[in-house]
């Protein structure tokens, strides 16, 4: 059975719009995932609202650095046979980035660590998936709104610049925008359709890649 990590943010954790805490298990987009690859793999979910590619943001009690955190998963969780990382929104914060060009720039960098982590010696080097995140959009939200000021402009560059960081350096790609659209209850997380559809839209990619 292949093993599959799942590496995000609030969106890969499930966060839900509506104000409850997260959606089912059953409707986050790793467990939709899994289920979409027919039993040939495992996916571990790991999510973190307020993650970042490569940014420091030290208003949380968590490390939010996603460069910082992925080796130590790397080694926790191997052997891994994929990687998919879905990140970049949190970089949009006008505080933290503020840039879809930064964010690629980061999510590059997490493809990196993934492909030259030092991994034992029986264990594959997991092939990599770079997911462009869905676009933020116009909300009312009172903390949100004000907190991705450039975010709906700059959410939409996130597909090129990811595109194009992925073939320079070998890694598959996928828009999570074409399947998924943000909430307008707050401008950024999905509801729970729209958080499957990631996961259902992703198993045939993740099929193809692992030749399941």
């Amino acid at each position: 059975m292949k093993t599959i990590l799942a590496y995000g943010d609030s969106l890969t954790f499930g966060a839900d719009p509506a104000g409850g805490p997260r959606h089912a298990l059953e409707d986050r987009w790793p467990t939709r995932l899994e289920a979409g690859l027919g039993g040939k793999a495992r996916v571990i979910a790991e999510g973190l609202g307020g993650r970042t590619t490569v940014f420091d943001d030290f208003s949380s009690v968590a490390e939010r650095n996603g460069a910082k955190t992925l080796p130590m998963l790397l080694s926790s969780h191997q052997p891994i046979d994929c990687v998919v990382i879905m990140l970049g929104t949190n970089d949009l914060k006008s505080y933290i980035c503020g840039s879809a060009l930064g964010a690629a720039m980061g999510i590059k960098r997490l493809a990196e660590i993934v492909k030259t982590h030092p991994y034992d010696a029986t264990a594959p080097v997991p092939e990599v998936v770079l997911v462009a995140p869905p676009h933020c959009i116009e909300t009312g939200h009172a903390d949100l709104s004000p907190m991705f000021e450039t975010g709906i402009t700059e959410s939409r560059l996130f597909a090129g610049h990811y595109a194009r960081v992925a073939n320079d350096i070998g890694c598959t790609f996928f828009d999570a925008a074409t399947v998924a659209k943000a909430s307008p209850l707050d401008g950024v997380h999905l509801d729970a359709a729209n958080t499957r559809a990631i996961g259902d839209a992703l198993a045939p990619v993740v099929s193809k890649l692992l030749g399941l």
